[in-house]
């Protein structure tokens, strides 16, 4: 583990004792956060993306007002649905956040998780799907988008138009020369990782695996890791991947994180999400030297270059940062992490 951050779901509404989170708190305090996450040199603030629920849904206006208060902080998704986006529309958007943030975007894109609503992608327009989940609608954007971030030309110039007009094929702007290189793909199983790696995207891992082969959820998604690897190096792809895993760890350091966490160590689960039996990861909740041992016999978190830690958004920037600094002073170091603030010279 080279890098960490924070993976945030972003939720809002009733907290309980008449006192509500609404849309506008949550996005400001995530910017709040952010920015204290680039003081302390953490690598990246990343965001879950839902349609038709209570958390972030249209994360990249979110992600340039952090990109334009911070400086070194990477910003990403972890996923956007893509049954729900217009490919075109999204690259330009993606091009723009990675202008403005200096090549800062991580941007996590998949076939998405399971909804509130059923098929709530038919609702934006997008019908026509054979298969349950949308996976084809998914797969079919994800390729004209990733066509468009490449800068290949999409629609045929105008020779008549009096902007400029001209023959031949337009890409669409603006564009990113180095978008390409910072896609990441979520998968949920080894076929889909598989993929990712014959692509040549970066993997993201989450929590949550679409499969169960009666092995620890950690070496499952080693196993995962190491398929898309093999498929990435066996496509020829130059260079080497990125690849990240999200882990629930809360460092108990104090009476108020024992109260919230204390008693929160479990095991992994095994159950059906979205009609298919899946392996969930364990959440992690201890002391800092407890938690530098568990996270280093894990054999996914050991295998990946980047940590994504699920944090409570709703408790507040003052709560989550000094969760974040906890992990950062007592836990991190020992993993092998790397500061942005360490390559910053005076």
């Amino acid at each position: 583990m080279q890098r960490f951050g924070t993976l945030s779901f972003g939720h809002y509404g009733p907290l309980g004792g008449g006192h509500i989170l609404t849309a506008q708190d949550s996005m400001l305090q995530a910017i709040d956060l952010a920015q204290g996450m680039d003081d302390l040199g953490v690598n990246g603030a990343y965001f879950r993306v839902h349609h038709f629920a209570r958390q972030q849904s249209s994360p990249m206006p979110l992600l340039a007002a952090i990109a334009a208060r911070t400086q070194r902080i990477e910003v990403g998704t972890g996923v956007i649905d893509m049954r729900y986006e217009n490919p075109l529309y999204l690259a330009e958007e993606a091009a723009s956040v990675d202008l403005i943030s200096d090549g800062r975007l991580a941007l996590g894109v998949s076939r998405g998780s399971p909804e509130t609503v059923v098929r709530g992608y038919e609702a934006f327009g997008y019908t026509g799907s054979e298969d349950p989940r949308g996976a084809d609608i998914a797969r079919e954007h994800f390729d004209l988008f990733l066509r468009a971030v490449e800068g290949e030309g999409l629609a045929e110039r105008d020779a008549m138009s009096p902007f400029g007009g001209g023959s031949g094929m337009q890409r669409i702007e603006p564009h990113s020369p180095g978008l390409r290189s910072r896609i990441w793909w979520g998968a949920g199983n080894r076929d889909s990782a598989e993929w990712a790696g014959r692509m040549g995207v970066n993997l993201m891992s989450s929590t949550l695996l679409t499969e169960d082969r009666g092995l620890p959820f950690d070496e499952l998604q080693a196993q995962q890791i190491d398929t898309f690897r093999e498929a990435w190096r066996g496509a020829g792809h130059a260079g080497e991947p990125r690849v990240s895993v999200s882990r629930s760890v809360f460092p108990i350091t104090t009476a108020e994180d024992e109260m919230y966490f204390g008693g929160r160590q479990d095991g992994d689960g095994v159950g059906y999400i979205d009609g298919m039996r899946s392996t969930f990861g364990k959440t992690y909740a201890g002391a800092p030297d407890v938690l530098v041992e568990q996270l280093l016999a894990d054999a996914a978190v050991q295998s990946a270059d980047t940590l994504m830690l699920t944090i409570p958004s709703q408790l507040g920037v003052a709560f989550n940062l000094r969760i974040v600094e906890a992990f950062a002073k007592h836990v991190a170091p020992a993993l092998g992490w790397t500061s942005t603030r360490d390559n910053v010279t005076a």
